[in-house]
């Protein structure tokens, strides 16, 4: 019997709570890995690191569950409920559209975002707030970014940020020069945009973190980031101002064929 995920008993992480579904199922069938994972579709190793709860399952493994389970939707219902923990409840509208966007543009003024963190950068800016489901945030966030790299159709991404967010130090050098590293792969990938406004160029004009998503169909909308909470915004003034920020932002930071060679400058001044 399947249980709810907000049982008190268990593993709290997410991929680890349906991991250990996985495991019962298999065990239920009496099958060892590799004949459970030939019936549904995988290889062994994927099918071990969904046990493990290294990674969520897919929603195209949980229909396999389903479908060697003879449940209609039961593993699939399961894994969307759990594959929201880690997202607030306000946060959880941005992501779903973030989703479904074809350009996606961001500023932070003095932080790289999520959409574009290394794993050890962003376990360091989530620990920052002792959140108890510190994992689930850590996964939300990777699984975010697959937006970037996805088969069909990936988004575009059109990153501004002032020089200090990668002057600013989060954990050592050594994930620093990482996410640096990165960083640089996205500004040298044709399809997206990396601009830095150079710290001579003092940024008055925005000190918050906002963002616009432009989809292929539908108008845009804009996301503000705050705390406690951000927002999002449809409203077509709100939208026509933040997009009229984010031109003169545009305007303001060095030319993107000059961001690979500060981001090496950068690297080599502070975290060699």
């Amino acid at each position: 019997m399947i249980e709810s995920p907000d049982h008190e008993d268990g593993p709290r992480d997410a991929a680890a709570y349906f991991g250990e579904e996985v495991k019962a199922l298999r065990k239920a069938l009496e099958l060892s890995q590799e004949p459970f994972a030939d019936k549904l579709g995988y290889n062994q190793a994927q099918v071990s690191r969904v046990e493990n709860g290294v990674v969520m399952a897919s929603e195209t493994f949980a229909k396999a569950m389903d479908r060697v389970a003879g449940t209609p939707g039961v593993y699939l219902r399961l894994r969307n409920k759990l594959a929201k923990r880690g997202i607030p409840d306000w946060f959880a509208p941005y992501v779903e559209l973030e989703k479904k966007a074809a350009v996606v543009k961001m500023f932070h003024p003095t932080l790289l975002p999520g959409l574009v963190q290394i794993r050890p950068y962003a376990e360091e800016v989530l620990r920052a707030g002792r959140p108890s489901n510190f994992a689930d945030l850590i996964r939300v966030r990777m699984e975010r970014q697959e937006i970037l790299t996805r088969d069909e159709d990936p988004a575009r991404l059109w990153l501004i940020l002032n020089e200090f967010a990668l002057r600013n130090p989060v954990h050592s050098p050594e994930t620093m020069r990482a996410q640096l590293r990165h960083l640089h792969e996205l500004a040298e990938t044709p399809r997206h945009r990396v601009q830095i406004i150079p710290k001579e160029k003092v940024n008055n004009l925005v000190v918050s973190p906002f963002g616009l998503l432009t989809f292929a169909d539908g108008p845009d909308v804009a996301h503000v980031d705050g705390f406690p909470r951000g927002f999002v915004l449809s409203e077509p003034e709100d939208v026509l101002q933040a997009q009229d920020a984010y031109d003169l932002l545009v305007a303001k930071a060095a030319p993107p064929d000059e961001t690979a060679e500060l981001i090496n400058s950068i690297v080599k001044d502070c975290y060699s």
